[in-house]
């Protein structure tokens, strides 16, 4: 039985019809030229309205914000009209859905930078064995390893945090119910906070007040356009992807978790670092997450139904995202709900390409 993950949950003021969130997939099959969402995206998104929230893929909140081939913006009147067809496709299947507001930093290429101009980040650090997708000038997409950064000059953070508040503005207006801001992953407020990719001595380093600064305002920005109840943001404790190598991933943590209570924002989503080789959260440090932050709280990273289950009854999270299953079960509710077996996802369509992988995994109800 799942009847807590099953049952409804409130987030911000808005109730969610249960805790089963899927969490955000970068699918790469945003429509050309422009990174604008297409009717083929309208359609994935609607399937899977059956999450208590969808949270949508990466979705970069300027040119400058992006590291793959792709991948969907929030920065144009094209994108936003599309992902407007998005948001009333999911409401008009009783679905919730956030936008993930996404700025990749330093895990970028000159290919996709404006102008051919080199990524940015905190400090002018090369992610090591990092890479990300570009399509090469002869037109064939790669994967290559990501250039290197130039440090952000402080006048310039202002800038930044505003290409976000715009991001959140247009957001609102395309019907989203609520902003995640992308805090994880070693994305470019990931690289603000961890010791080993910010080495300012500005008011942006050092302590952990001064790393957090800017997801703070970037959080801020957020909430004065649409409302604390209408913001959440995605952290990633102890990421050891795309070279993070945080000393102070606790410290920072908790400091936020209180942070953010202390604004008031809608949902805290904690992305769990062992499905990438990292370690895995400690139950003491999870509830001392859930002792700092007050509002919805959310952990991913590869739960089960029966895990995510005990982990709400226990009282240590609100919800569970769930990645790979939904991308393959548009019914992972009701699968949930029967204690059906799931559809494994094809790892060959993940990335790229059309409704192969993407649009036509089977509901129990085709299936039959």
């Amino acid at each position: 039985m799942v009847k807590h993950l099953l049952s409804p949950v409130k987030a911000g003021s808005i109730i969610l019809n249960n805790r089963a969130i899927m969490a955000p997939l970068t699918r790469s099959r945003a429509g050309q030229p422009g990174d604008v969402p297409t009717d083929l995206n309208v359609e994935y998104y609607a399937q899977r309205a059956g999450a208590g929230l969808i949270v949508s893929e990466g979705t970069q909140v300027s040119p400058q914000g992006q590291g793959y081939a792709w991948t969907p913006g929030i920065y144009s009147d094209a994108q936003e009209a599309s992902w407007k067809k998005v948001t009333a496709a999911v409401h008009a299947k009783g679905g919730r859905i956030a936008a993930q507001l996404w700025h990749v930093g330093r895990i970028s290429h000159t290919l996709l930078q404006p102008g051919g101009a080199a990524p940015v980040a905190p400090s002018a650090i090369i992610a090591a064995n990092s890479k990300c997708f570009v399509v090469q000038p002869d037109g064939t997409p790669a994967n290559v390893p990501t250039s290197q950064p130039r440090a952000l000059a402080t006048s310039e953070i202002p800038g930044i945090v505003d290409q976000y508040r715009q991001a959140a503005a247009r957001a609102g207006r395309a019907g989203f119910d609520f902003v995640e801001i992308h805090g994880a992953n070693g994305y470019l407020p990931h690289q603000f906070l961890s010791t080993n990719t910010n080495h300012r001595t500005d008011q942006y380093g050092g302590p952990v007040e001064n790393r957090a600064r800017f997801l703070l305002e970037v959080v801020d920005a957020a909430v004065a356009e649409l409302g604390a109840d209408r913001v959440g943001v995605r952290l990633s404790p102890h990421f050891i992807g795309h070279d993070i190598a945080d000393e102070q991933a606790d410290e920072s943590t908790l400091y936020l978790a209180k942070e953010f209570s202390r604004r008031g924002i809608a949902y805290l989503h904690i992305a769990e670092p062992d499905w990438v080789g990292g370690p895995e959260l400690s139950d003491e440090f999870r509830r001392q997450i859930r002792s700092g932050f007050t509002g919805l709280l959310i952990f991913c990273g590869g739960y089960t139904a029966d895990e995510a289950e005990a982990l709400i009854a226990n009282g240590i999270g609100d919800a569970v995202g769930f990645g790979r299953p939904f991308l393959a079960n548009p019914d992972l509710v009701e699968r949930f709900r029967r204690g059906a077996e799931l559809n494994a996802p094809d790892k060959s369509t993940f990335y790229g390409g059309g409704a192969r992988g993407y649009t036509d995994y089977p509901t129990l109800k085709q299936a039959a």
